[in-house]
């Protein structure tokens, strides 16, 4: 929400932010001129929340503090879970303000228990079944919650067929990119690279086998070299691990790289000395993924380099990078390693690669467009 509130102020909001803080300092370039105060996060209030609402609670009296210092007009959480749902709620109920719920994650849209912020110790089973009664108390938690708001926004078709269920006032605003951080760039390199940015929860999630099995069928071939294909992973410790037993199995682990995760003001350079941006998605399920839309999808749109999206989602990902005419969503290896080798020629003869998406397309994507649609729903005139 933190580019939402860069953005807020030309539509005439100031925003009045109390959050948790967590480790790191990944967006704190977003707090410039924004009014921010922060509850520090605890691992004992994080685990006692399950039970007592510790953490929900702490937030909720900063909340109410900032509020009788500087009065509201509306309440807006933000939230990929539940937590601070049930703060929010009990604050625009007591204070007669109407409340707005965006939700730019769903527990409904993970394959598995993707959703939790730590995995579970195997304890012969019990995790399994403490993970189903942390599920249904989260959605219960969520559920109350969007039957109080006045309005929900979420981030793709899928979610706003769900969450209609429990609200009919449902909006769709999209994940989007910073216009002024994200812009395309000419950047020759000396290798050709592709790039992935972010987190790997799971291959039922994220799946590399097609790219994986791509990229060791064209060293086969003698196509491509480590010397001069490099794939780049911008993740976590944890992501890192999943990648590289992936990559042993395919022999591909000589052509990675593992730079690390990066801040986010680092990004924008990242995707522009890359050749290809790397997408990890997997087939629309009703036991899979479902209506994922990340953030890193329509940075890389900005920078006008060519998306590879590896496995094709066959919904609203597919359908987005076919309307922007923004690379490719592969449903096999043959596919992509047409994709890889045409972009790997490309690279050859200029040193870059460059892509040509429908700009009037992608604009739509912006922070700032998204800032005026919120805008308009919470004064009510969407």
């Amino acid at each position: 929400m933190g580019y939402l509130c860069k953005y807020l102020a030309d539509e005439g909001w100031t925003p009045v932010v109390v959050t948790e803080q967590v480790p790191g300092d990944t967006f704190d370039f977003l707090r410039e001129g924004v009014d921010v105060t922060y509850v520090p996060a605890s691992r004992l209030a994080s685990v006692t929340d399950v039970f007592f609402g510790r953490k929900t609670a702490r937030l909720e009296r900063a909340a109410e503090r900032r509020l009788a210092e500087r009065p509201c007009d509306v309440v807006l959480c933000s939230t990929y879970r539940e937590f601070p749902l049930a703060a929010a709620q009990r604050i625009a109920r007591r204070h007669r303000l109407p409340l707005v719920v965006d939700l730019r994650d769903i527990i409904e849209q993970y394959a598995g228990d993707e959703y939790l912020s730590h995995p579970l110790p195997r304890l012969f089973g019990v995790e399994r079944i403490i993970a189903r009664l942390f599920r249904a108390r989260s959605l219960a938690i969520r559920n109350r919650a969007l039957a109080e708001a006045k309005a929900v926004t979420t981030i793709s078709p899928w979610h706003v067929e769900m969450l209609r269920q429990r609200n009919p006032h449902v909006h769709l605003i999209y994940n989007g990119y910073d216009p002024e951080l994200f812009a395309p760039r000419t950047v020759r390199t000396p290798q050709f690279r592709v790039t992935y940015t972010g987190r790997l929860l799971s291959t039922a999630m994220r799946n590399p086998e097609l790219l994986l099995r791509a990229v060791a069928r064209l060293a086969a071939e003698g196509e491509i070299t480590p010397e001069t294909f490099r794939i780049r992973w911008f993740t976590d410790d944890a992501s890192r691990r999943i990648i590289q037993q992936e990559a042993e199995r395919y022999d591909c682990e000589p052509f990675m790289d593992y730079p690390g995760m990066v801040p986010a003001t680092a990004v924008p350079d990242v995707l522009n000395e890359s050749s290809v941006l790397l997408l990890l998605t997997n087939r629309t399920a009703p036991d899979g993924p479902q209506g994922i839309m990340t953030t890193k999808f329509f940075e890389a749109l900005a920078v006008e380099k060519p998306i590879l999206c590896v496995r094709g989602d066959e919904g609203c990902l597919e359908q987005t990078i076919a309307e922007t005419r923004s690379g490719l969503s592969a449903h096999n290896e043959a596919e992509v390693r047409r994709f890889l080798l045409h972009h790997y020629h490309r690279w050859q003869t200029a040193g870059f690669t460059s892509a040509d998406p429908d700009r009037a397309a992608v604009c739509r994507f912006s922070r700032r467009t998204q800032a005026g649609q919120f805008a308009r729903i919470i004064e009510g005139r969407d």
